[in-house]
């Protein structure tokens, strides 16, 4: 970040969450579909599903004794929230980036993660990339995704964070109130007055594709924060009628100065693109998804119902006190200080289950001197429970998800490059009991103080080890385990330097063959693959990516993300710093990466083969990259190489000690 910026302010503020002003943006109007058009006589499907609507809830409502109306207000709030749900974007869309002082190009390019060339076709008005005057617009064009599950229809930037900035500094300086404090605290869970220098935050920017109801002429849009010099002008400027802009920003009033509006844009031919075409099948499908959300709901209750009914019955013939699921793993403001983990659906007939008493005992009260560790939903403490050393994670309720993630991958899972679950307790807070893995985590002794140096052919076994335990999860088990947060800190090092793989928290299963899902955006920034980070697609590749970052730690010592000695929003991460020197093809700029730590006493050609693995590793295509299966084969193949090399260097080493007194 220039120097020269860091104390200038704009003066627009936004208000509000742009995309969810107005959610008729988001669905109905991209599939051309409004409420008074749905005509049920011209589709008896609808009429169908309504009638199937109305039946089942008059049926529900015997069933539980519940008044008809309820369910009514349920089928009526879920449609309601079907329908605020954004089902896709559009491959273009114009932001713009008003100047301000000190701004030049270059910057607007780096935090909108384009190119200079590239902004410069859609502003002719600009004579070259080195002359740009304050206080003027520029389009910069952005892909508008449907994200976070269909909540948002608009682009997820990502901005490294430099000393003395801020939220408010991002959202109405850097970024030209193209976005909002508001939505920088919505998608980064880090602290407003306290953002971590050097650590990566979520810059959302939204967008709109165009409405088929209000004119099918026009499928560009330019995302506009409106300034108070901007009142009254804004229609004029943009060579669109005042009439036009309100349709397609209902609720924002033009003249206030501050907001976001949504305004039809020229692509680089100067021209107005229209909407590209759509058939009756979006707005079939749309209904259809509303319907079958209100069934799984309606149903869900009369599961739920019924279950806890049996599991009554149950208790008494059993002789033993109903335990019921606490209502704060719902998000319910009712506490509890106990749960059942039969009742949150997960078999761990093949872990004990503890209590809170002997936990605390053996954790001395989970004391400071206990603690060996903390992660982003928990603190880990030294045990020593029934004869065996363990490591007691202890969560907190809230965190029931990633709780039940890995209680249920580590009780089906089974492997000796993955961390064993020993046992559980829901008692008080969530604890998970592990083996307990001496030498601590690989992240410790690449760059932890204390630790000697891992030899080269330690590093290729751990790098082994950690393949065979991912290999596992992606290829031979059902279904398919992901684990998503891949990273040195999660590779456990035990006594004899063999690897095994941990953190399961964020650990996602998938159906054979289904090779890519959207999900919500979790895991480490350095370590996401493109297509995730942006686009929140998960498949196996995304373990692969990270799994090739990991690879370059190996080589390196370096974190994931490197500080630069230069400061800038793009300063480039491990996987860029190598992707320069592996296209050089010379071993001597390879040396200058590798780990000064390990002197001359590695192979320079087997580094330079784990290189080759890791860029294939980390392409930012997922299809080029190779699968976990693959990357074990050339590991095996690298290990035994590498073994015979060690035993040649002691050797050579012990036979020049010799020589030596002699």
């Amino acid at each position: 970040m220039a120097t020269s910026t860091s104390s200038l302010q704009s003066t627009s503020q936004q208000k509000g969450h742009p995309p969810l002003i107005n959610f008729t943006h988001l669905t109905k109007s991209s599939l051309g579909l409004s409420p008074t058009q749905i005509n049920h006589s011209k589709f008896p499907i609808l009429t169908s599903i309504s009638g199937l609507f109305f039946f089942t809830i008059l049926m529900l409502s015997f069933h539980t004794k519940l008044p008809p109306f309820w369910f009514l207000l349920l089928w009526i709030s879920s449609s309601l929230m079907a329908e605020s749900k954004c089902t896709k974007g559009c491959p273009l869309a114009l932001a713009s980036y008003y100047v301000w002082t000190d701004s030049n190009l270059t910057f607007i390019s780096q935090v909108l993660n384009t190119t200079e060339d590239v902004i410069l076709t859609y502003n002719p008005s600009i004579p070259d990339k080195d002359r740009l005057k304050s206080f003027i617009r520029v389009n910069v064009p952005y892909s508008c995704n449907c994200l976070n599950n269909g909540q948002f229809l608009g682009r997820i930037f990502q901005y490294m964070i430099q000393k003395g900035d801020t939220y408010n500094k991002l959202a109405n300086t850097y970024y030209a109130n193209l976005t909002t404090v508001s939505l920088l605290q919505e998608f980064n869970s880090f602290p407003t007055t306290n953002v971590p220098e050097n650590s990566i935050v979520n810059v959302p920017v939204s967008c709109y594709c165009g409405s088929r109801k209000i004119d099918k002429k026009y499928g560009l849009f330019l995302t506009y924060p409106l300034r108070p010099d901007d009142s009254g002008n804004i229609a004029l400027d943009s060579n669109s009628t005042k009439s036009l802009l309100q349709r397609y920003n209902p609720n924002v009033d033009l003249n206030a100065g501050a907001g976001i509006v949504y305004i039809p844009a020229k692509d680089k031919t100067g021209q107005y693109p229209p909407l590209p075409s759509s058939g009756l099948s979006g707005v079939v499908i749309a209904v259809i998804s509303v319907a079958v959300v209100a069934v799984v709901i309606i149903l869900a209750i009369l599961f739920v119902r019924m279950r806890r009914k049996r599991m009554k019955k149950a208790s008494i013939i059993l002789g033993k006190p109903e335990e019921v699921l606490p209502r704060s793993v719902y998000g319910s403001s009712h506490n509890a200080s106990s749960m059942d983990a039969g009742n949150m659906g997960v078999t761990v007939d093949k872990s004990v289950e503890f209590s809170y008493e002997e936990l605390a005992q053996a954790t001395e009260n989970f004391s400071m001197a206990n603690k060996i560790g903390s992660g982003g939903f928990g603190d880990v403490f030294y045990a020593e429970l029934r004869g065996e050393k363990a490591a007691v994670k202890k969560m907190d309720m809230q965190a029931s998800k990633e709780f039940l993630a890995e209680l249920k991958v580590l009780t089906r899972v089974h492997h000796l490059n993955l961390v064993r679950l020993i046992g559980y307790c829901v008692e008080e807070c969530l604890f998970l009991v592990y083996e307990f893995i001496e030498n601590g985590n690989l992240s410790q002794h690449l760059r932890g103080s204390g630790k000697d140096p891992l030899t080269w052919p330690t590093r290729v076994q751990i790098a082994l080890d950690s393949a065979r335990g991912l290999e596992y999860i992606h290829e031979h088990t059902v279904p398919v385990y992901i684990h998503r947060d891949i990273k040195s800190a999660n590779i456990l090092i035990d006594k004899s330097c063999h690897a095994k793989v941990a953190d399961f928290g964020l650990t996602k299963l998938t159906e054979v063959g289904n090779n890519s899902a959207p999900t919500r955006l979790v895991g480490t920034f350095g370590y996401m693959p493109p297509e995730y980070a942006q686009y929140g697609e998960v498949s196996p590749k995304v373990d692969v990516y990270a799994f090739g970052v990991v690879l370059y730690e190996l080589i390196s010592a370096k974190a994931a993300v490197v500080k630069q000695n230069f400061s800038g929003p793009d300063s480039k991460g491990l996987v860029g710093m190598f992707e320069v020197v592996l296209k050089q093809n010379d071993q001597n700029e390879i040396r200058k990466l590798v780990d000064p730590r390990l002197g001359d006493d590695y192979p320079i050609d087997s580094v330079c083969k784990v290189a080759q693995l890791a860029y294939k590793c980390t392409q930012e295509d997922p299809h080029l990259r190779p699968s976990m299966r693959s990357v074990v084969v050339n590991l095996m193949t690298l290990s035994s190489t590498t073994g015979e090399w060690d035993t040649g260097a002691y050797y050579e080493s012990h036979l020049a000690k010799v020589r030596s007194t002699h």
